[in-house]
């Protein structure tokens, strides 16, 4: 077997860019999708010439051998342990699930089954974060001693149809927006060891501004919008970490990291490219541009933006195609249900000090994944050349 057929559950807002990217990796067939919303599935069953199933169906199918969890968060856990049990192999969206105590249900029983569970980000697999660990893992910055990570806007009602879970339990922008930045702190210098935080809501309400069915109305806020943690790693690196949807503007880098021979300024890690800077102690900032690296190319444009070419590298479905060359292949997977579900534990983590006062130390023990390789990621890509 070369390919392994993938069905989607789940066709909301984030569903149609796995189903443009997925023809362009190795070792996948996209075969089928499903939705609660028969509507929504037909619809892009439509557009993608594929088949809509029920939920029960798609799991039934024998040739879909991945499923891709592309529910809202709190439906990740339910549905991905019923694809563990049909026997699939799963790939979700961030994060894994909404408790800490499930995700290790989840990885648990991929491992009891033989099976492989994945979730995004599959971000720091792109050229922005890999030329960053090139960087690190050559000791261009020296070590990592302390750093700082920073996601602030004022929330999705600005651009999402119906935003209202990011503002409910569950939401918020720890669960919806930290997995991009712990994943790539993990991939740069390793796990999370303990856990400080303050937590607050800036807004009671929000008002939808974005075009829709929810136009003018208002959402009752009942999540943390803006948290300060500050994260202590294995490798004894401290990062201040904010995330937070009740900023207008800031000129913040995404994330800065300060080393015994100089800093590093990695790239947003919602996208996959970007450019990577760099000093040599305290001399000039150096731009490495990643635009011609693996999976640093602009393929992709926002729909809500007036510009016609591609302005950002979006390369989702990595991922899959990595966890599918595990199967098929043996190869390392890094985007690894293991990973995310230690990175839950670091957001539970904060959301609880925060309420607390206390400093928190995770269970959870993971190795940094490995590089992917120029050569490794050639063999995932089966779009235009790099």
């Amino acid at each position: 077997m070369s390919t392994l057929g993938v069905g989607i559950i789940g066709c909301g807002n984030i569903s149609t860019i796995y189903h443009q990217n997925m023809t362009s990796f190795h070792g996948l067939k996209l075969i089928a999708c499903a939705d609660m919303r028969a509507e929504a599935a037909e619809a892009q069953a439509k557009a993608f010439g594929i088949e809509a199933l029920s939920i029960e169906a798609l799991l039934a199918r024998p040739d879909i051998q991945i499923v891709v969890n592309l529910t809202t968060p709190n439906a990740h856990f339910p549905v991905s342990l019923a694809a563990l049990k049909a026997g699939k192999h799963v790939f979700g969206e961030k994060p894994i699930t909404v408790e800490a105590t499930e995700a290790a249900i989840l990885v648990a029983e991929a491992e009891k089954r033989g099976l492989k569970i994945g979730c995004a980000p599959d971000t720091f697999l792109g050229g922005g974060g890999q030329t960053a660990r090139e960087l690190v893992d050559s000791g261009a910055v020296g070590t990592i001693l302390s750093g700082t990570c920073h996601l602030m806007s004022h929330g999705m009602e600005h651009w999402h149809p119906d935003p209202t879970f990011f503002f409910k339990p569950g939401g918020g922008p720890i669960l919806d927006m930290a997995p991009y930045y712990l994943a790539a702190l993990i991939n740069l210098i390793g796990p999370v060891e303990s856990v400080q935080a303050r937590a607050s809501t800036g807004f009671a309400e929000r008002i939808v501004t974005a075009a829709g069915p929810m136009t003018g109305k208002a959402i009752k806020v009942e999540t943390p919008t803006t948290v300060m943690a500050l994260l202590h790693f294995a490798s004894g690196a401290d990062i201040q970490f904010t995330m937070s949807w009740d900023v207008w503007k800031h000129s913040h880098p995404a994330i800065e990291l300060y080393g015994t021979k100089g800093s590093l300024r990695v790239p947003d890690p919602n996208f996959f490219g970007g450019t990577v800077e760099y000093t040599e102690a305290s001399g000039d900032w150096i731009a490495v541009d990643t635009e011609t690296r693996a999976f640093g190319r602009a393929n992709w444009r926002s729909p809500n933006w007036a510009p016609t070419q591609p302005s950002r590298a979006n390369y989702r479905c990595l991922g899959i195609a990595e966890l599918a060359s595990s199967v098929l292949h043996g190869t390392p997977q890094r985007a690894s249900g293991a990973l995310a579900s230690h990175a839950l534990e670091a957001m539970q983590a904060m959301l609880t000090a925060a309420q607390t006062g206390e400093t928190l130390r995770l269970t959870s023990r993971i190795d940094r994944p490995a590089p992917l390789t120029p050569a490794e990621a050639a063999a995932l890509w089966a779009g235009p050349a790099f």
